[in-house]
C-alpha cells in the first residue's frame, strides 16, 4: 500500500454502522424475545394507517400473536387465539363476557392491511378490529376480514420485556 493511500485512509470517513431493525420492522424468519420466551416470526400483518403490526410468533408448536403499535411510545400486547363465534360484524357488542370475565370495548377501527407469511388471514385487504379490556387489564381482540372472524385473548407487555434477537 502506498503512503498516499495510507494518508487518504486516515482522512476518509468510516462506513456508518448498520441500523438494527425495530420490532415494527420484523418479518418472517426473524427471531425475537417476548417476556423471556424466544419466538420465530412466521407472519406479519401491517396496518399502515395506524402504524401497527401483528406478528405471528411460533415457539415450538405454540402460536402467539404480538400486536405492536407506535403511538407516543411503542405499545405491545401478546395474544393467544381462542375459540368463539360471532355472526355479523355489524352486531359486535360493546361488552363481551367470556369465562366469567367482562371485557369492555376500548377501540374500534378499520384499515387496509398487508400480509406476509403465515397469518390467520392469508390475503391483505380491509380489516375491521375491535379491542377490548377488562377491569383487571386482560385484553380481548376481535378481527374481521373477508367474512371471517378471529378472536384472541391476551395481556399487555412492557417494552422492556420485548427485544429483537436476530433480524435479517
Amino acid at each position: 500500500m502506498s503512503i498516499w493511500k495510507r494518508i487518504g485512509n486516515l482522512f476518509s470517513k468510516a462506513e456508518p454502522p448498520a441500523v438494527e431493525k425495530s420490532m415494527l420492522q420484523l418479518a418472517p424468519g426473524d427471531i425475537c424475545e417476548v417476556s423471556m420466551v424466544t419466538y420465530e416470526v412466521t407472519g406479519r400483518t401491517h396496518n399502515r394507517g395506524r402504524n401497527a403490526v401483528v406478528l405471528t410468533l411460533r415457539d415450538g408448536v405454540h402460536i402467539s400473536y404480538l400486536h405492536i403499535e407506535e403511538r407516543e411510545q411503542l405499545q405491545y400486547g401478546l395474544y393467544k387465539p381462542i375459540d368463539g363465534r360471532l355472526d355479523n360484524p355489524a352486531e359486535v357488542p360493546a361488552t363481551i363476557e367470556l369465562d366469567d370475565q367482562t371485557y369492555f370495548l376500548e377501540e374500534e377501527y378499520e384499515g387496509n392491511v398487508t400480509v406476509v407469511g403465515k397469518t390467520p388471514f392469508m390475503n391483505g385487504g380491509d380489516q375491521h378490529v375491535w379491542q377490548y379490556q377488562s377491569d383487571d387489564y386482560r385484553l380481548l381482540r376481535v378481527e374481521w376480514q373477508n367474512g371471517r372472524f378471529m378472536l384472541y385473548e391476551g395481556e399487555k407487555v412492557i417494552p422492556g420485556d420485548v427485544r429483537v434477537i436476530r433480524a435479517s
